[in-house]
């Protein structure tokens, strides 16, 4: 009897070797088949991401590199970038009042205008969460505006409004409140702009009322049942479990309150008056980089607001576990 026949009656295994060599063959067969698929489903994925990345490279990243370098130089479109190093950075915090207005007035407006935004959105959200009767329809009025906010024809319209003699001042007029135009008083003007800001709150609307969708009922019916009221439950079960929502529409809302700019652009004529008070940041860029002709200034100033922007951002994503309630957390 052979030493492979032995080791067969006693272990119950045949030879290591031989089921290694069997083992082998039909990987060698499989392979190259394996191989050659994954490389046509790696090309093909690639293939679909030439698309995107043509985009992202040509139109976002090589651009913003483009600009930090400009950031740097006095440039005026028809000449070479000149380097005057951190010189566009210096002149704006310490010898450009116009600067440092623009950034307070855009200061308020986010902290005042988005937090009203998101208030209206949710209050609006939670009586159509209750309401199934006409609910699509008043979904939709809601939603509208929020579609055309931004274009020139609302800016237009808007300014028409709060003008001297206009809608607005004529209705505060006939019930004793003699404001005057919105549009040409430094003091006005801005909450004009902010009121412009919150009738746009139906994106923001939508997504509350999706999130009020997805919060159990039986949560409401046992904080009733335990005796809560309204603002009870309101307090402990619609914030905490809205709160990714909240979240979500605070970063975007602030993301884009810092970016206005055509509505405060066309109320002002492109001025940014009356007295400096729609010159957002925004504008002030545009006016410096195309009216002045400064394109390495402009550039500084858009950088500050990016950077701005981006540590606000940091600032929630560092302090939302602190409020932000998530499905499966045990806090």
């Amino acid at each position: 009897m052979t030493t492979t026949s032995t080791r067969v009656i006693v272990t119950g295994q045949k030879s290591s070797r031989g089921a290694l060599f069997r083992g082998r063959r039909p990987e060698l067969n499989e392979r190259p088949g394996q191989r050659a698929r994954q490389r046509r489903e790696t090309l093909a994925g690639y293939g679909f991401l030439i698309p995107w990345l043509l985009g992202f490279f040509g139109l976002t990243l090589i651009p913003m590199v483009y600009s930090l370098y400009l950031s740097f130089t006095r440039y005026n479109i028809f000449q070479p970038p000149r380097w005057v190093g951190l010189d566009n950075y210096i002149r704006l915090f310490t010898n450009d009042p116009q600067f440092i207005q623009s950034a307070q007035i855009t200061m308020i407006y986010v902290l005042i205008g988005t937090p009203i935004t998101l208030a209206a959105a949710l209050a609006v959200a939670m009586l159509l969460n209750f309401r199934d009767r006409g609910a699509g329809f008043f979904r939709s009025a809601f939603y509208a505006p929020s579609l055309i906010g931004a274009s020139v024809s609302v800016a237009i319209v808007w300014r028409a409004m709060f003008s001297t003699e206009g809608p607005v001042d004529n209705v505060l007029s006939s019930i004793g409140l003699d404001l005057g135009g919105w549009i040409g008083n430094p003091s006005l003007v801005l909450p004009a702009m902010i009121v412009l800001a919150v009738w746009q709150f139906g994106g923001t609307m939508v997504i509350f009322l999706a999130g009020l969708k997805q919060i159990p009922k039986e949560l409401y019916e046992a904080a009733e049942m335990d005796g809560a009221n309204a603002y009870r439950r309101f307090r402990a079960v619609t914030i905490p479990m809205l709160s990714p929502v909240i979240f979500f529409n605070l970063l975007l809302g602030l993301i884009g309150a810092f970016q206005v700019f055509a509505s405060a652009y066309i109320i002002s004529n492109g001025t940014g008056g009356p007295a400096g008070m729609t010159n957002f940041i925004t504008v002030y860029l545009y006016k410096r980089g195309f009216s002045d002709g400064q394109m390495g200034y402009a550039a500084a100033i858009a950088w500050v607001l990016l950077v701005v922007v981006a540590i606000i951002a940091f600032i929630l994503f560092r302090t939302q576990r602190n409020w932000v309630h998530y499905s499966g957390d045990n806090r």
